[in-house]
């Protein structure tokens, strides 16, 4: 992961994002979970560090990361907005009970964008998969 901080160090650096300490820890932190957390859960997971650190500080960062191409916001509708700091081309499959998100490779599937494209006469910028279901630790609690 330090490749990974150095060169989105150097990304911030080259687009004249100022680094400051909490920004530097909300990357880190990003870039080294697997969990896809939302704001809230950096923020808890940090404001023992940075206790003059507020919420909205972690939002406003994470635009940030946001905007330069660093981080992937992943919407559902709910409320809580998760955050991905891996930029690869992958999908996620969703657990239904606890909400945990499990990154997953597949080949990407830039056929169905042009298909899209064809079709509706969009102009195609993406596309999302998800997988539903239930994690195994789930799967282990309702068993039981």
């Amino acid at each position: 992961m330090a490749l990974h901080l150095e060169q989105a160090l150097a990304k911030l650096k080259m687009t004249g994002v100022r680094m400051t300490p909490q920004r530097h820890a909300i990357l880190s932190y990003l870039l080294d979970s697997m969990t896809h957390p939302t704001a809230d859960d950096i923020y808890k997971s940090l404001e023992a560090k940075f206790p003059n650190m507020s919420v909205a500080t972690v939002y406003n960062n994470l635009k940030v990361f946001i905007e330069v191409g660093l981080v992937k916001e992943l919407a559902y509708g709910d409320g809580s907005s998760r955050f991905d700091a891996d930029m690869t081309d992958h999908y996620h499959a969703l657990c239904e009970i606890c909400g945990k998100i499990v990154d997953f490779e597949y080949s990407p599937l830039t056929n169905v964008e042009a298909i899209a494209a064809e079709q509706t006469g969009f102009q195609v910028r993406g596309h999302r998969l998800e997988i539903y279901g239930t994690c195994p630790e789930c799967i282990g609690i309702t068993k039981h």
